[in-house]
């Protein structure tokens, strides 16, 4: 099942079960975190509480994307309770890139780099047997919910930004119920939009070059990650031909950590086990533009598609000017 979050032509918000190009709204549900509370008060799964609720309205996807009334598929109605986190060198990649990468990470621990050690560690340790606990990834924090960007709307890159660049990923979206307990709704796609020259210049800047916007959707994938999953992502120029383009993979085959190794070192912090809190956490990736020496301009868009996870994900990128003022002493 594909959940879609929107706003109709009057303003008010709905969900609806995507059906091709036809959206199926729910009845007496208006946010995916509402149905997602219903189904925890009530013990049931996700889908089995949406299928429950779909009226006979019905509204066309299309032509609310092109009205760019479509919303990011998880949110809370107060942004600073909405997580957005993710941990990276979780991908295996190609297989020509699997073999590469096995190349760098052999020999001597002590010659590899930390990135290098880091990505050695998963492979060696990521995927733990059935209630073990497995070796820690790559963790950062991206900001609140204030930054995630609907497909259609712009993924803002500050003025002080070096690059802005795309991160075709799997994003896992989580709700916290009254008693602490985590509750994973499903997935979908996302652009874990970096800076990735800022980090180049040293892996200490990781943490700045990750607090930026992210795009989300437009879809939530409810139920299981599969084992596989075949995408592409595209930079589309202003004259709207596209300018690049690599195919990408995910899921648990394509990935040297398991989806609950990953939530496991995320969800252990009581930090992240508040009753009524929003998570997204991205799972990572292994295709890049930047890689491949391009720059996105200003004005173009960026494009993540997944068959899986339904209608691609588009962001065009714009500048946004820096809000920073100076601190006064009180």
């Amino acid at each position: 099942m594909l959940l879609v979050q929107f706003t109709t032509e009057t303003g008010s918000r709905r969900v609806a079960s995507l059906d091709g190009d036809t959206l199926r709204v729910l009845d007496g549900v208006y946010t995916t975190y509402e149905l997602a509370q219903r189904a925890i008060s009530r013990g049931k799964g996700l889908a089995e509480t949406a299928q429950a609720a779909i009226g006979t309205t019905t509204a066309s996807y299309e032509a609310v994307a092109t009205a760019g009334r479509i919303l990011p598929p998880l949110d809370h109605a107060d942004p600073a309770h909405c997580y957005v986190t993710g941990t990276g060198l979780t991908h295996l990649g190609s297989a020509d890139a699997r073999d590469a990468m096995h190349r760098k990470i052999g020999g001597d621990m002590e010659t590899l780099s930390d990135s290098m050690k880091m990505f050695r560690l998963g492979v060696e340790g990521g995927k733990p047997a059935e209630g073990q606990r497995g070796v820690q990834p790559e963790w950062f924090y991206k900001g609140d919910g204030s930054i995630v960007a609907a497909s259609g709307q712009a993924l803002t890159m500050p003025e002080f930004s070096l690059d802005g660049g795309e991160e075709p990923e799997i994003a896992g979206l989580y709700v916290i119920g009254e008693d602490g307990q985590p509750y994973r709704l499903g997935f979908a796609i996302g652009n874990e939009f970096s800076d990735h020259v800022t980090e180049r210049q040293n892996y200490l800047y990781l943490a700045h070059s990750k607090l930026r916007n992210c795009g989300l959707g437009p879809a939530l994938r409810v139920g299981q990650l599969p084992q596989h999953i075949d995408g592409a992502s595209r930079i589309i120029g202003k004259d709207g031909a596209v300018r690049w383009q690599k195919a990408f993979v995910s899921g648990e085959q394509n990935m040297s950590h398991t989806i609950a190794n990953l939530e496991y070192h995320h969800f252990k912090y009581g930090l992240f086990c508040r009753p009524g809190d929003v998570h997204i956490h991205f799972f990572g990736t292994a295709t890049l533009s930047f890689a491949d020496g391009i720059s996105v301009q200003p004005g173009e868009t960026f494009e993540v598609e997944a068959p899986a996870f339904g209608p691609a994900l588009r962001n065009p990128l714009r500048v946004q000017e820096s809000r920073y003022k100076k601190v006064n002493q009180l």
